[in-house]
């Protein structure tokens, strides 16, 4: 029980890392977006509610639609995701205590990439915990299984639509929407194996202990 509770917590704290590192980015996205969040911002200039909404109304929208393709994707890890982060990020966006833009290029580049470092680490984490794919994922992997594309292919078409959606609708693209996902996939691969690395000894440490006591 304590085991499984841990590993929630793990989910949750990655989720929080993903939620902060999207806020901070969002805070200097003049040098621009991930896809998504261009599309989160996009929506949120156009119709009002918060970015944190929006980006909870795309993940349930895709969760449906990843239900009907292949409801294989979709679990409790996948609603907690995509009920979580938004929230988490207007919080911090809230809290009014994030680095705002400046008139330095390079000062807004440095916050950007730390925005990108802290998201990629909470990518990690929550995966590693496996409570379950969030509902990009999820939506990701429907559409590789029905397509015959190869994940990585999927996500390229799905983010480039949602790239033009988010550009017609006046989303912030610029440079780094371009070498966002470049930079952070590799802290998130790095992130994700450290942690299962983390959460395997722990496996095991608990397996010794049922099997001393039995």
């Amino acid at each position: 029980m304590a085991y499984r509770l841990l590993r929630y917590f793990i989910f949750f704290l990655g989720l929080t890392f993903f939620g902060l590192g999207n806020a901070i980015a969002v805070k200097v996205q003049s040098l621009g977006l991930h896809p998504w969040e261009v599309l989160n911002v996009a929506l949120f200039h156009r119709f009002g509610f918060t970015i944190g909404t929006w980006s909870v109304i795309c993940g349930l929208v895709l969760v449906l639609i990843a239900f009907v393709v292949d409801r294989k994707y979709i679990n409790i890890g996948t609603f907690l995701n995509a009920l979580s982060i938004g929230p988490i990020m207007d919080f911090f966006l809230h809290l009014n205590i994030l680095p705002h833009e400046t008139v330095h290029w390079w000062l807004n580049l440095l916050i950007l990439l730390t925005g990108i470092i802290i998201t990629g680490i909470g990518g990690g984490i929550y995966v590693a915990a496996g409570i379950g794919a969030g509902p990009r994922d999820g939506f990701m992997l429907s559409i590789s299984e029905k397509t015959g594309l190869s994940v990585s292919r999927a996500r390229i078409v799905v983010e480039s639509i949602v790239l033009i959606i988010g550009f017609i609708l006046g989303g912030p693209v610029f440079i780094m929407t371009l070498v966002y996902t470049f930079i952070q996939s590799p802290i998130f691969q790095f992130s994700m194996k450290m942690m299962r690395s983390y959460i395997s000894s722990l496996d095991r440490k608990q397996k010794g202990q049922f099997e001393i006591t039995l």
